[in-house]
Order: C-alpha cells, then sequence, then structure tokens
C-alpha cells in the first residue's frame, strides 16, 4: 500500500510538531508504544493537553 501522506496531512488534527504528521501507521505505533492513542483520536480542546492517554480518551468520550 502507498503512503497517502500530502492527504493525510490535509486531515492531520494533531498540533504537536512531530515528523509523522501524515505518515499515521507511524504515528499510531509510537502511541501505541507508549500506552497513548493519536492526538487525532481526541476533540480538539482535548488534544492540544497533549494527554494521549487511555484513561483522558475514555473521560473525555463519556462526558
Amino acid at each position: 500500500m502507498e503512503c497517502r501522506k500530502e492527504e493525510n496531512k490535509k486531515n492531520c488534527t494533531c498540533s504537536y510538531p512531530c515528523g509523522r504528521h501524515g505518515i499515521c501507521c507511524l504515528c499510531v505505533e509510537h502511541h501505541r508504544e507508549n500506552g497513548e492513542l493519536p492526538g487525532c483520536f481526541f476533540p480538539p480542546e482535548i488534544e492540544k493537553t497533549y494527554d494521549r492517554s487511555v484513561e483522558n480518551f475514555i473521560k473525555c468520550m463519556t462526558k
């Protein structure tokens, strides 16, 4: 499968400056290794806190 990096970057809502923008497979791998979820899983106001924990995701999604 060919990476659609430029197309993915258009829809990337993550505000953290890193080299994985648009390379979703690397982003998911990175966050999974750290017990986290990617920023694009969170609402914008929560994403900006950079708390990518599973606990934070559950908390914000059950409100």
